[in-house]
């Protein structure tokens, strides 16, 4: 009797063939992601486009007077005229429209930075103590809602016309949008996790640090964020005195002596610095909480 041989196939070489459908992307082809980011770009580009023209259109047909509103061309001369020296004048008030802009982000990063920080010690003290929280809230819920003009004066009174009122008065406005975040965040921490972390020992700091403040991070962002653009919109009113060199100063001066085309330079100066710091916060905030984008 014969014994029956088995015959086996020998496997090609080389990782298995998917049964699935292929997941490749043909080359050449743009992802979906970066397809949607180019037609946004591509819709902001328009937009622009479109308000300069009517910019343009108004100032051609003298509806108004260049005075109250300036041609595209004027606060074109103003830019140049301000980021050099032009007739033995250099940039406006003897500072460039560089120099004046970053003087006014070195005080928002000190006077918003600060605030920034005790904002963070505030919520967090507010969010995991009750007692606190009913202390403090009042407090920080009256400094959110007072405009800064109205404690400025104060400050002034205090600390003179240096730079002292003016780092207090963003470090004031930046704080309480932080303070209301945080201990929102903070207090809305998943209970199961805050049990699980005391069930195996860990003391109150242990879970603050390991269990609370991670899951609050992405409300914390977000009320730092708001905290450098309520700053970032008080500058001018932080720099009314004693302001120069710095934008808000700028603005003000040039208000004094009807230079409209110089105010509205400095507007947009403010305005597109306001959205490049916003995009770096929004960076940050996608790095150090990327699972925000996919909840």
């Amino acid at each position: 009797m014969t014994t029956p041989t088995i015959t086996t196939e020998k496997q090609p070489s080389g990782p298995p063939l998917s049964s699935g459908p292929a997941t490749a992307r043909p080359a050449g082809r743009r992802s979906p992601e970066r397809t949607a980011r180019l037609r946004r770009a591509g819709l902001r580009l328009v937009a622009l486009a479109v308000l300069l023209a009517l910019w343009q259109l108004v100032t051609a047909l003298r509806l108004w007077s260049p005075l109250l509103v300036p041609p595209p061309s004027a606060v074109w001369d103003a830019l140049v005229t301000t980021s050099g020296t032009h007739d033995g004048v250099r940039g406006y008030q003897g500072h460039t429209l560089v120099e004046h802009l970053g003087i006014s982000l070195r005080r928002i990063a000190i006077g918003a930075g600060a605030g920034v920080l005790a904002g963070l010690v505030a919520g967090i003290l507010m969010g995991t103590l009750p007692w606190v929280r009913v202390v403090f809230e009042p407090a920080v819920a009256f400094l959110r809602t007072l405009p800064p003009l109205a404690y400025f004066s104060l400050l002034i009174i205090w600390f003179g016309i240096d730079e002292a009122p003016k780092l207090w008065l963003l470090a004031i406005a930046a704080m309480p949008p932080v303070a209301v975040a945080t201990a929102s965040a903070v207090a809305s921490a998943p209970a199961s996790l805050v049990e699980a972390a005391r069930a195996i020992g860990a003391r109150r700091s242990q879970v603050v640090a390991s269990v609370v403040l991670p899951s609050a991070l992405p409300e914390i962002l977000v009320g730092v964020r708001l905290a450098f653009g309520i700053a970032y919109s008080s500058v001018v009113a932080a720099e009314t005195v004693n302001g120069l060199p710095g934008i808000g100063g700028m603005i003000r001066d040039a208000q004094r002596y009807n230079q409209s085309d110089v105010v509205v330079l400095g507007l947009f100066a403010i305005g597109v610095s306001g959205l490049l710091i916003d995009a770096l916060l929004r960076g940050a905030e996608n790095r150090l909480a990327p699972w925000r984008r996919l909840s």
